[in-house]
This record gives C-alpha cells, structure tokens and sequence, in this order.
C-alpha cells in the first residue's frame, strides 16, 4: 500500500512521463520518440518549411499523408535523404542563418554526414557524438499542425525527450 501510495505522488507530482506519437506517417519517416505537446498526437517528423520544396528544416507536425515529412537515413554514408525530393539531404550549417538546410545530396560534404545510434536514439554529426540532433523547446502553430526548431546541441545537456529519434525505414 505504501508503494502505491508513493506511485501516486509521483504521478500526480507532475513528472514528466513520455508519450510515444501515434504515428500515422507512412515509411520512410525519422521522427521524435517523445510526442511532447503535439496537440493531435502525430509525432514531430523532420519536414521541409511550408509546403512542399523548400531550402530550410524544421520539426512539424508529422503529416499523415507523408510528403516533405518523410526522410531516410542511410548508415553506409551518413546523409538523411528527403523521400519526396530524393536528390536532398540534410544539411548542418551552423554559420549560416539557419541551423539545418536541404541541400543537394553530397555524401563527401561533413555538413550531410550523420550517425545514428539507435540504442539512445541519438542523430550526431559523424566523428562528433557528443553533439544531437534536436527539436526547439519551444512549439508554435503551423497551420493545422505545429512546428518546432531543429537544433545542434550538447546530448548530455538536452532532455531526452527533445533529442531522442525513431527511424523507420520502408
């Protein structure tokens, strides 16, 4: 009884408790363990800004259609490759305005190599580990869904909930 008891405080305390999307984007898809404020429960899937083409990344709402929000990841060279725009992959562009850019494929290009390491669920620059992929701790609506920024940051100083990723492949 005393355990239940302090099972109950600890949930009522407000911890936090992930929550897994209810992911309805067809493979390929890498997209965001943690569903996180995502108001329909569709999970945050990386995606192209606005619709359809575009040069800059963000977290959106993953989109039950597919679309700009199906990527795949390639472990024998590291890039993350747009489904729907298959000769662009993911870019880190950390001088630039923006943090993440689709950008044409070039696997010898540092910016577009990645490593995914599937027991912490962490995306990282190659050869960089303790750098992550991750998702803005802030989301705002984008139309019928929601967005977030995609980020570089220190893995051990980022939750898990905003740094750990699902990648389905077909």
């Amino acid at each position: 009884m005393k355990n239940l008891l302090i099972g109950t405080l600890i949930l009522a305390s407000g911890a936090a408790v992930a929550e897994a999307p209810e992911l309805k984007t067809p493979a390929p898809v890498i997209y965001l363990a943690d569903n996180l404020d995502e108001e329909d429960q569709l999970g945050w899937c990386i995606d192209t800004l606005g619709r359809g083409f575009a040069e800059t990344l963000q977290a959106h709402s993953c989109k039950p259609q597919g679309g700009d929000v199906q990527f795949t990841f390639e472990p024998e060279n590291g890039l993350i490759r747009s489904a729907a725009f298959p000769e662009y992959c993911a870019e880190h562009t950390p001088n630039a305005d923006l943090d993440f850019a689709l950008s044409l494929c070039d696997p010898t290009m540092v910016g577009q190599q990645f490593t995914y390491i599937s027991e912490t669920k962490a995306i990282s620059p190659a050869g960089d580990a303790t750098m992550c992929l991750v998702v803005g701790s802030q989301s705002r609506q984008a139309g019928p869904f929601m967005s977030r920024p995609l980020e570089m940051a220190a893995c051990s100083q980022t939750p898990a909930q905003l740094r750990e990723w699902v990648v389905l492949d077909d």
